[in-house]
């Protein structure tokens, strides 16, 4: 299954790939239309480019020097002509959707091997594991965030805060900005969200994982009852089903781990056991790799601790900020 849908993936990468470059062939020849010396530029530094690598199989170093002073002189004189146009010289380059792989979906490396870019491995994420859990982030972003719908009055006994909804969310997305711009700071903390439902934590953690995956971050969302179900039900088929999707290691090494509705899963001492070792294995940052998890619940601080065993409370406490959300509920306010 996880061949097949790679397979599938590089299909559509190489389609996409094929279309940027027609793209390009389409805008090369309208602009050769309009600056016909253009192309007649392009043309002669194919040309000395194939006649380098000619001199330079042949072991002929003379006449190179000359070759690259007249080949920098046709790169300048393009550059003026474009520039007097006030065209971009990036009009020239295929414009592809991610310009690390090229729509390959692979980095090629020095030494030729080649690894898996952050975009093709997001997406297999996304499809195997994500699935609609991370599917509003167009929506939910930090562009799209808007303070104005939480309130601005401050209201001790109804809050049980000093601060208005609104003065708290926005000290909240300063923290949530600050944690992806840290992200690669080992000693910067996980985050963990409590808060009823409705109060803008799910939007939180989808700006988050927005503003990573740009940063080419992988991320991983699930729920903890399934997070939790998934890797147990992994565990016990992984001899059954060689072929099965390598669901587990997805979630110890991804670089965001984000765990939504902790607390609604049914608890059971296997269940405890393998929450304790994701966390406390994504807080080693094994091989090197700095991975970070974002844990949201509707449980407070009491309750979470007075759920989960000592040994979880303990990583909470120790390496996780809490920010408590709170308000009114804005699945009613929101359009």
């Amino acid at each position: 299954m996880a061949n097949e849908l790679l397979s599938t993936l590089l299909l559509e990468y190489e389609q996409k790939k094929r279309k940027a470059e027609l793209t390009l062939e389409k805008k090369k020849e309208e602009l050769y239309k309009q600056l016909p010396r253009l192309e007649e530029i392009d043309n002669e530094l194919n040309s000395y480019a194939i006649k380098m690598a000619k001199n330079i199989l042949n072991g002929n170093n003379v006449s190179l020097k000359d070759m690259n002073e007249t080949i920098s002189m046709l790169k300048k004189e393009k550059e003026d002509i474009l520039s007097q146009q006030k065209i971009s010289k990036d009009i020239l380059q295929p414009q592809y959707e991610c310009n690390l792989c090229k729509d390959t979906g692979y980095i090629q490396k020095e030494n030729t091997s080649s690894t898996m870019c952050s975009c093709l491995s997001q997406k297999l994420l996304n499809i195997s594991c994500n699935k609609s859990n991370i599917s509003n982030l167009d929506k939910e972003n930090f562009n799209t965030f808007d303070a104005n719908i939480f309130s601005d009055s401050i209201n001790p006994q109804k809050y049980n805060a000093n601060i208005s909804p609104r003065q708290n969310i926005l000290d909240i997305k300063k923290k949530c900005i600050e944690f992806v711009e840290n992200f690669d700071n080992p000693n910067y903390k996980n985050l963990l969200f409590t808060g009823n439902t409705g109060l803008g934590k799910t939007f939180m953690t989808n700006c988050i994982a927005n503003e990573l995956i740009k940063n080419r971050k992988n991320v991983l969302y699930q729920t903890a009852p399934v997070l939790l179900e998934t890797v147990i039900d992994n565990k016990i088929n992984k001899y059954k089903n060689s072929s099965q999707d390598n669901f587990y290691k997805n979630v110890l090494e991804t670089d965001l781990l984000i765990i939504d509705d902790l607390g609604t899963e049914c608890l059971n001492s296997m269940k405890l056991s393998e929450l304790f070792t994701i966390l406390n294995t994504r807080l080693l940052n094994l091989n090197n790799k700095i991975t970070k998890t974002i844990i949201s619940t509707n449980l407070n601080s009491d309750n979470i601790f007075k759920y989960y065993e000592e040994r979880i409370g303990s990583r909470l406490a120790g390496f996780y900020d809490m920010y408590y959300f709170f308000g009114d509920d804005l699945r009613f306010k929101r359009k």
